[in-house]
């Protein structure tokens, strides 16, 4: 994926849609001045830019100095900030407490106290409504100045009540932090090394899960400290390789929502990612009837307004449903229809760009390359898999192996056989020098060392003995993780029988699911 520009008041630019565009200009306006006027002449002028260039900026705003330009951008960037809060902030229950919030200090400041506590009443009231307790804690912070600082009579026993209510919120926010810390570490684990690789691994992820899981879970009453629990529970089954404990701790995440719908509104971001790993643990099993029945209300959401409305909402459920939309093809074994997929996807990446972070570029590109692996255009396979190899990002180091190993059996299926013995001894060293290597692995590099020497009417005895071998090793915990990133089994089968690997796919898919597909 291009580089994206660092400038950060060029990317607020660009984020906007035509509409914000237009109240903003508006917001400006109103108040309009020549100064304010300058910033709608730089703002326009960095929306026509494809890309940031501080010296055509000044070449287009001539009535600005170079010494002038850091402040301009500043004051411009504030101006669109409040302008989007205006348009934002009924559909927005955090930005709804804030504004509620100032108008509690705002009326303090007037020496309107009891005012004030009226209004600290009612954000109180919609902050446990809603769920939002970090709120709370600052209304009953703002209480507590109000009620040492001046005499209210506002309440009989107040000080008392206070008291106990904050105790009562710092322990909620206290135990939801610990439960949220551990999910984060725990998905941070994932994303720089993938699946657990070993016992080693396992084990070191089973401590720290141990550690940090609070204690007492009775006291995970509320909406936040079940979501944190359910993704805890839901990253540690993933990375263990346990798909069917992963599979329930996503449905319990999905399910919080379904039970407090209001917080899907609140939330998207969360509720988004619950869909996008129920998929995944119903891909992973090859649960293909709950699979479709997730990614249909999955795609019905997708055209919600919720999503739509909302740019962060919109693309992260784009890359989440169309990662499902290619795990489909992958479950059903039509790899050259899931190719129509690609043009489509690539075009909004780009369009995305400025938004996207390195992780989801390198799992579109593997993808990528196993959709046309499975239809049989190698070409295209290694063109995507260099993609990743280059990408010089510390990032899914199991990405980086696998993307090599298929590359490699990618030029073995093109007869590359004078560059292979090259990239066998390059990509069986960074996969040690990872530890990424395993049994299956290693059965794989003996056979291709090997049929170097094997004349091409012998070749399916060896193929035959490979995948006697591979399949005694379908059932190991640590194994399992080789087949989930390439599906070396249907390749064996495909080569014993002379046919495409999307044909071996679909036969199986077709015994599991006569139903489903009738």
């Amino acid at each position: 994926m291009p580089n994206r520009s660092s400038d950060t008041l060029f990317q607020l630019v660009k984020s906007l849609r035509k509409s914000e565009k237009r109240n903003f200009k508006l917001y400006v306006k109103r108040n309009s001045s020549g100064e304010e006027l300058k910033i709608i002449h730089l703002f326009d002028a960095i929306d026509k830019m494809v890309k940031y260039d501080e010296a055509e900026l000044l070449k287009r705003n001539k009535n600005i100095k170079k010494k002038q330009l850091s402040n301009a951008k500043a004051h411009l960037y504030r101006q669109i900030l409040s302008s989007l809060r205006l348009i934002k902030g009924e559909t927005n229950i955090d930005i709804e407490l804030h504004e509620q919030l100032d108008f509690a200090r705002i009326l303090y400041n007037q020496g309107l106290y009891l005012q004030s506590l009226k209004i600290l009443d009612r954000i109180k009231e919609n902050a446990r409504s809603y769920n939002q307790y970090t709120f709370l804690l600052q209304v009953l912070f703002f209480e507590q100045k109000i009620e040492a600082l001046h005499i209210t009579r506002s309440m009989q026993d107040r000080a008392d009540r206070l008291a106990t209510e904050m105790d009562e919120v710092n322990d909620r926010l206290t135990f939801t932090g610990s439960l949220s810390n551990l999910s984060l570490e725990l998905y941070s684990w994932y994303i720089k090394n993938g699946l657990a690789r070993n016992e080693k691994d396992l084990q070191a992820v089973q401590d720290f899960f141990e550690q940090h899981l609070p204690k007492d879970l009775s006291k995970c009453t509320g909406f936040y400290e079940k979501l944190y629990l359910y993704q805890s529970y839901s990253w540690y089954a993933f990375i263990g390789q346990d798909f069917l404990s992963y599979y329930r701790y996503s449905q319990k995440w999905v399910d919080i929502f379904e039970k407090e719908k209001f917080m899907i509104g609140i939330e998207t971001a969360h509720y988004i990612k619950g869909l996008h790993n129920l998929l995944g643990a119903n891909f992973d099993l090859l649960n293909y009837p709950k699979f479709i029945e997730t990614l249909e209300l999955f795609e019905e959401f997708y055209r919600s307004d919720i999503v739509r409305n909302n740019d962060n909402n919109h693309i992260q459920a784009f890359v989440y449903l169309h990662i499902s939309k290619i795990n489909k093809h992958f479950i059903d074994g039509t790899f050259s229809e899931g190719l129509k997929l690609v043009p489509y996807i690539e075009g909004k990446l780009k369009e995305y760009e400025l938004y996207l972070d390195p992780h989801r570029g390198l799992v579109f590109y593997y993808k990528f390359a196993s959709l046309y692996f499975g239809s049989g255009d190698y070409e295209n396979t290694i063109k995507y898999l260099s993609k990743i190899i280059h990408w010089k990002v510390d990032l899914r180091t199991d990405l980086q192996c696998y993307a090599r190993l298929l590359h490699l059996i990618a030029h073995y299926e093109l007869g590359n056989f004078q560059l292979m013995e090259y990239l066998i001894k390059s990509v069986y060293r960074f996969m040690a020098k990872m530890g990424n290597l395993s049994l299956v692995e290693e059965e794989i590099f003996k056979f291709l060392r090997k049929s170097f020497q094997i004349a091409p009417k012998k070749i399916k005895p060896e193929f035959e003995k490979l995948l006697e071998k591979l399949k005694t090793y379908e059932k190991n915990r640590f194994e399992t993780r080789a087949f989930a990133y390439l599906d070396i089994i249907s390749w064996l089968e495909s080569k014993l029988r002379d046919v495409p690997v999307q044909d071996i796919i679909r036969e199986k898919f077709l015994k599991r699911n006569p139903v489903s597909v009738g």
